[in-house]
């Protein structure tokens, strides 16, 4: 089991932290710049100022002491989390005309949506660049090898079958079948196969697996235990390369979903969450495993980043989202009264969240574990 130095888990966790925080919120910033509404603050990290200064817009751009986050304060914003300023509309006119609240809904929803695709973006770039330099490889669904005893197995799969479909999803690539299964958590499988120019359709139950990686950190994963063919990797151009780091990141955006989904329906359970301190943890054991490990971990956690702003809960992107929508829809704003306790229940949901993932990352690190046996 290899050690990581405790320092490294706070550097790692910045370089993946803080450009991340930099890219949300700069897609904010710049789509409010072309919808011609003024930021009064863009801030990486909250709380007191470390550094910072102001530009020739008068826009103040500072670094907070607590780097789990970042915001871009428009005019006519009240606070961090844009909730509007009730004396916006006494502002004079040339000021209230760059204020935030006095755009058209579809101009707010735009800046809003900017910052979670712009994470989405940054991931596209990044699998795009590994592309570009690695190649895309190529890995056909066609059965290597079969573990004996397996779920492939017992169902009678066999070396060079082709998996053409899992659950109705077509697979184009080996690397699409255990992430249409992995994460099923052992739940029957229908897979359409190819052999000898016949098709066959076989149900199966995957099984369930805790892994240990060399960090120590333990993960339930379902496995049908087959193996691949050798890889084929091709050189691609830029056009290729985009398409596979988009379709790379299409993938991995449907992955957290449906992790998402088991957390809201109890298929999983929610000591699986993580939050900065397991962040960090696993961004210092990137860290040690190479620059490319690291930058691939950053495009994830973009990923993750991206989708979680796009929740409908008031305090994120994603609850802003349904406000405008609701406007666009009523052709009035949601009352005020309703913004409040919508944006305190809000508050509520990601503070219990926080203090969920908070509690179990602190197990991750097994803290938890040395108290009991102190204890005992």
């Amino acid at each position: 089991m290899l050690d990581v130095p405790p320092w490294l888990y706070l550097i790692a966790f910045l370089i993946v932290l803080g450009p991340l925080v930099f890219v949300h919120e700069y897609g904010h910033y710049i789509v409010g710049r072309w919808c011609g509404v003024k930021a009064d603050t863009f801030s990486i990290g909250f709380g007191r100022r470390i550094f910072g200064w102001t530009d020739r817009r008068g826009t103040e751009w500072k670094v907070g002491w607590l780097p789990l986050g970042g915001y871009v304060q428009f005019a006519g914003d009240r606070d961090a989390v844009s909730q509007p300023d009730a004396e916006w509309q006494s502002l004079p006119e040339a000021e209230r005309a760059h204020s935030f609240p006095a755009q058209h809904v579809w101009k707010r929803a735009l800046i809003v949506l900017a910052g979670p695709l712009t994470n989405f973006l940054f991931a596209i770039a990044i699998f795009a660049a590994f592309a570009m330099v690695y190649g895309v490889a190529t890995t056909p669904p066609v059965i290597g090898a079969i573990e004996a005893g397996s779920a492939a197995d017992k169902a009678q799969l066999e070396v060079g079958d082709r998996i053409a479909r899992i659950n109705g999803r077509a697979i184009e690539d080996f690397m699409d079948i255990p992430m249409a299964v992995a994460f099923d958590l052992g739940r029957p499988v229908e897979i359409g196969i190819e052999r000898g120019g016949e098709q066959r359709t076989l149900t199966l139950r995957p099984r369930i697996v805790t892994e240990t990686d060399r960090f120590g950190n333990k993960a339930e994963r379902a496995i049908i235990g087959i193996r691949p063919v050798a890889p084929v990797y091709t050189t691609v151009g830029p056009v290729e390369a985009l398409t596979a780091g988009t379709a790379q990141t299409w993938g991995l955006v449907r992955m957290t979903g449906k992790i998402l989904g088991q957390f809201v329906t109890g298929q999983r359970s929610v000591k699986d969450m993580g939050g900065p301190l397991r962040i960090a943890k696993q961004s210092g054991e990137m860290a040690t495993l190479g620059v490319a490990s690291l930058i691939f971990f950053i495009a994830f956690v973009s990923i993750n980043l991206g989708f979680i702003n796009l929740l409908p809960l008031p305090m994120l992107d994603g609850g802003h989202l349904l406000f405008h929508a609701y406007e666009a829809v009523r052709r009035r704003p949601a009352p005020l009264q309703a913004q409040e306790w919508a944006f305190r229940f809000g508050f509520a949901v990601v503070v219990t969240l926080m203090l969920v993932v908070t509690f179990n990352d602190l197990g991750s690190f097994g803290l938890w574990d040395r108290i009991a046996r102190l204890i005992g």
